[in-house]
């Protein structure tokens, strides 16, 4: 299977029997970023929340009554 990113617009090959492959066929939503494209944005999400500006909010949780 070839699939494009959606950052860069590479084009790769990928194993029609892996697993990411099976979610790009049955649930068109998902999308394939490449692996330079992934790591590359790992690296800088890493360095701004190194470097203090970067501020995730994520919804409180309640505790649960149980």
């Amino acid at each position: 299977m070839r699939v494009k990113c959606v950052i860069c617009d590479k084009i790769e090959p990928i194993d029609d029997e892996s697993l990411i492959a099976k979610r790009l066929r049955n649930r068109p939503i998902h999308t394939y970023m490449c692996h330079d494209c992934s790591t590359r944005i790992t690296e800088k999400t890493n360095a701004r929340i190194d470097s203090g500006n970067f501020h995730l909010y994520r919804p409180k949780s309640d505790k649960d009554e149980w």
